[in-house]
């Protein structure tokens, strides 16, 4: 385990986080990735050095904490450019992470479908390109890239190309995931299968909510971003109406934009889905603002008019009830529920339906009584109030999804 020191630098800009707040972060964010932090540090400055962005003074400062507690690792709470990472390691001594660098750390961590690794690589290889020239990395060492090496052309230029092309590559690998994707949404569509994406600030509890109503036994963690890959279960509603129910990628404040970018092919599934649970820790201080982080995600990815159902986790942890109270208050749309002890679903399930039953309308079809496969999808995926064989004919009344029953309508058109 790495012994870290983090850095926090305060800009003395107004923020809804506190510097406090966000070295808390970032202190969690480390141990996600593996770290131990042994000591946390604010630097208070008006404005970043364009060549150690903490100062040549201040640098040397962490250089004698670094030798004094024997840490090896200096992490960052702010972006670095190359050139200032090789600066602060050449003063410090030590080895210098910046907050991309460790997200990125702990994507790759939890990143275990081939979609997954493909989206890390990809925004790795990104977050690397630009910063070539100040840290002097050569590609050998990621041990990756294509590309041949032409007369005459330097070490540098060979290893951006082939970082080029091989983002070109992993783009295209993912329009392919992208496309494979869309026809298994196409898929799910077609058998009426509504979706509820859970979003929300990351470790908010939407893993174990998931565990808790589907038995999906996805791994939960009491760590930052535990889950990448997006997990699938279904749910049976109490109106008989089938749902899948998609765990997604946790949320961050001053979520990188390039991995927004990266990740979109996953947060897809969000931007598809028919209701989004937003799942809100009740017990954190900061449960407003991870909330308004959530929300600014969602705007960047086009998701900011879905329908939105908000759930009010962890309330066992809460010990002021004027607390819950307030957050009620606060979330007018709010439901309050423990994850974690299986409290609060039947409200909860019921506001689901609720939202769901609006994607619902009532079928009145006159189907072929030799269309035996129509039948049977109908009494499978609807909910069947009345039902006669008239000659050639069987008259259903059916509750269907609206897009089912226009699907079915346009079948017996053609």
């Amino acid at each position: 385990m790495e012994r870290a020191l983090s850095v926090t630098v305060d800009f003395g800009k107004r923020e809804a986080w506190t510097a406090e707040e966000r070295a808390q972060e970032l202190a969690e964010l480390a141990r996600s990735a593996g770290a131990k932090v042994i000591e946390e540090i604010i630097v208070h400055r008006r404005e970043p050095s364009p060549a150690c962005f903490i100062g040549s003074g201040k640098a040397e400062e962490l250089a004698k904490v670094c030798a004094d507690s024997s840490i090896n690792a200096v992490i960052f709470n702010n972006d670095l450019t190359g050139t200032q990472q090789k600066n602060l390691e050449e003063i410090i001594m030590a080895k210098t992470i910046d907050r991309t660098q460790l997200i990125l750390d702990i994507f790759a961590q939890r990143a275990h479908s081939n979609e997954g690794k493909i989206q890390v690589e990809l925004a790795q290889l990104m977050y690397l390109l630009p910063r070539l020239s100040g840290k002097g990395i050569h590609l050998s060492r990621l041990g990756g890239g294509i590309g041949t090496r032409g007369p005459g052309e330097q070490k540098l230029e060979v290893d951006r190309r082939r970082i080029r092309s091989r983002i070109t590559r992993l783009k295209d690998g993912l329009d392919d995931l992208r496309q494979r994707r869309a026809m298994m949404r196409k898929k799910r569509q077609r058998f009426s299968m509504l979706t509820v994406a859970l979003i929300g600030y990351t470790n908010v509890g939407k893993s174990t909510l998931l565990n808790a109503l589907t038995d999906a036994r996805v791994m939960v963690q009491d760590k930052l971003f535990s889950t990448l890959d997006p997990t699938v279960r279904r749910f049976l509603l109490p109106n008989k109406q089938k749902a899948l129910f998609i765990d997604t990628v946790g949320f961050l404040n001053d979520l990188p934009h390039h991995l927004v970018e990266a990740f979109k092919a996953t947060l897809e599934e969000v931007v598809n889905a028919d209701l989004l649970l937003h799942l809100v820790d009740v017990s954190h201080p900061k449960a407003v603002e991870q909330s308004e982080a959530v929300y600014r995600v969602l705007k960047e990815i086009d998701a900011g008019g879905k329908p939105v159902l908000t759930v009010l986790n962890k309330a066992d942890m809460v010990r002021d009830e004027a607390r819950i109270a307030r957050m009620e208050k606060l979330f007018d749309t709010g439901i309050v529920v423990s994850a974690l002890k299986r409290e609060g679903f039947a409200r909860l399930i019921e506001n689901v339906e609720a939202h769901v039953n609006v994607l619902l309308t009532t079928a009145r079809l006159a189907i072929p009584a030799s269309d035996a496969k129509t039948l049977s999808f109908i009494y499978e995926h609807g909910l069947v109030t009345k039902m006669e064989y008239r000659g050639e004919k069987a008259y259903i009344e059916a509750v269907l999804p609206i897009r089912i029953k226009e699907a079915i309508e346009g079948g017996l058109k053609r």
